[in-house]
């Protein structure tokens, strides 16, 4: 009998350990459910919130790049509501406007014609300029609620915001004056804020009768390309205005002038390559300064032979060479420098120069020298200052943005004092005024073996007592020497803003 209920005891014991160890797994794997449930709740609540963020982001960043796509059909019944607003110079001079003929149609109208004709743009056929970067903008009315009623239950349509860009008029005037009757670009910048004052490109086209002419611009068979804004779009090799960017990489690479003297006799040999200087020049003895002042072939292909040929390359890319560029102005073309540690001498001495398989925008040589002038710190160039309604209340203002340090502060300094002596001692000798100061660097690019056919070069910048600056590239297309054609234009386009 004790027996038989020791046992049950010990039944009711292990029965009691099985319900304990069994309540004990129980309470575990339902705390790893709990675990995992959470962890799936988390990572839920987390991709919500992404998406939330993102939703917040489009609408109040991205939306409007979307909306204002050309193929986006919503402009179209955005058209049919809202009369086209004007697009007007930084001191309010109409540069597009519209205009309602006897009919009551809608007709674009550009006062400057040819002038303004890459900067500003089109809208028939297509568009470009600001008619594209600012179209959705042009076809929205901020008009007074109560105007907009009024129109609405007339069944008129409401006035258009208008844009009022960077562009100064008169220096637009002075740019386009100053290419004469050459094909070519001209661009300039404020290196403070990264405004574009003006652009200029030919050949050009009359915006006023694009719609007559359109068949006959893309079409054409003379390679001239009149549609083409080649101030940002334009790929030209750079010539001597090359030399800034191996200047710096040789500075960069001694840590200073190195002690630098070269003995030009007007040629210069390596790997069986022969360099000449300009019209074969022989310059004598130079230090660096002499060198770049004098735009020597020789003394730059040599310094090209001792530089570190990857190092070379990568110290291009920092300045924005194989990137796209950081500017808010619609299509802009791609500056390209093939060099690798595997080049050969003489496309070393090529590229060292300018010449060789580099291509670049005069956008982008007037953004590097922007930067020098701003010590060292490049601001993301614009076009556009800011958008009001039909009464002058503004109502959305565009900001200066920094694109970023290219060099040091120390840097840029050094290579100021290079870009001067271009002017007071080199081959930009005729900028020298009283009224401003300028830096700079001129050009030739060779692009076919008549020398009467190559590309005039100078890129640069100018300020005065009062600290006012500006930035300009000039390319002239199949000219001469860069002293003798962009020179001249850029004192022209100097002359005319620090006259203002």
């Amino acid at each position: 009998m004790k027996k038989q209920k020791a046992q049950a005891g010990n039944r009711k014991r292990d029965v009691e350990i099985v319900d304990l160890n069994g309540k004990a797994a129980d309470k575990k794997n339902g705390g790893r459910r709990n675990r995992e449930f959470a962890i799936v709740t988390y990572v839920f609540l987390a991709l919500f919130l992404c998406m939330t963020g993102y939703f917040v982001y489009f609408v109040a960043i991205e939306s409007e790049d979307f909306i204002n796509n050309p193929y986006n059909a919503r402009l179209a019944t955005m058209a049919d509501q809202v009369v086209r607003g004007d697009i007007l110079s930084n001191d309010g001079t109409i540069l597009a406007t519209t205009q309602i003929d006897g009919n009551g149609a809608e007709i674009r109208y550009y006062p400057y014609g040819r002038m303004f004709a890459h900067a500003v743009g089109y809208a028939d056929n297509g568009m470009a300029g600001v008619e594209l970067l600012e179209n959705y903008r042009l076809l929205r009315s901020n008009a007074f609620i109560l105007t907009r009623i009024a129109n609405e239950v007339a069944g008129k349509k409401n006035p258009g915001d208008d844009v009022v860009t960077t562009l100064d008029a008169g220096l637009q005037s002075a740019c386009y004056d100053a290419l004469g009757g050459y094909d070519g670009a001209i661009i300039c910048l404020e290196p403070d804020t990264g405004k574009v004052l003006a652009m200029a490109s030919k050949p050009d086209y009359d915006p006023n009768t694009i719609a007559q002419n359109w068949d006959g611009y893309v079409s054409d068979d003379s390679g001239s390309a009149v549609l083409l804004n080649r101030a940002t779009q334009g790929l030209y090799v750079p010539g001597s205005t090359f030399k800034i960017l191996t200047l710096f990489a040789y500075l960069q690479q001694e840590r200073g002038d190195g002690g630098f003297s070269f003995d030009c006799s007007g040629s210069f040999s390596a790997d069986g390559y022969e360099m000449h200087c300009y019209d074969h020049t022989a310059h004598g003895q130079e230090d660096l300064y002499a060198a770049f002042g004098n735009s020597c072939n020789c003394a730059f292909s040599s310094i090209g032979l001792s530089l570190d040929r990857s190092s070379y390359r990568q110290l291009c890319e920092q300045l924005l060479f194989n990137k796209a560029l950081p500017a808010n102005l619609g299509n802009t073309s791609v500056s390209r420098m093939t060099l690798d540690g595997d080049a050969n001498d003489p496309l070393v001495m090529q590229t060292a120069i300018g010449q060789g398989q580099t291509m670049v925008s005069p956008l982008h040589m007037a953004m590097l020298v922007s930067a020098i002038a701003n010590d060292g710190m490049l601001m993301e160039p614009y076009m556009i200052d800011h958008v009001q309604n039909e009464n002058g209340i503004v109502v959305r203002q565009n900001e200066s943005r920094q694109a970023g340090q290219l060099m040091t502060e120390q840097d840029a300094k050094t290579m100021q004092e290079y870009l001067r002596y271009v002017v007071t001692d080199g081959t930009g000798r005729s900028l020298q005024s009283d009224r401003y100061n300028a830096y700079g660097k001129t050009g030739t690019a060779e692009f076919s073996s008549n020398k009467n056919e190559d590309h005039s070069w100078f890129v640069g910048y100018a300020e005065n007592a009062d600290g006012k600056r500006m930035a300009v590239a000039v390319v002239m297309e199949g000219v001469a020497a860069g002293n003798a054609y962009a020179v001249p234009a850029a004192r022209a386009v100097f002359d005319s803003y620090f006259a203002q």
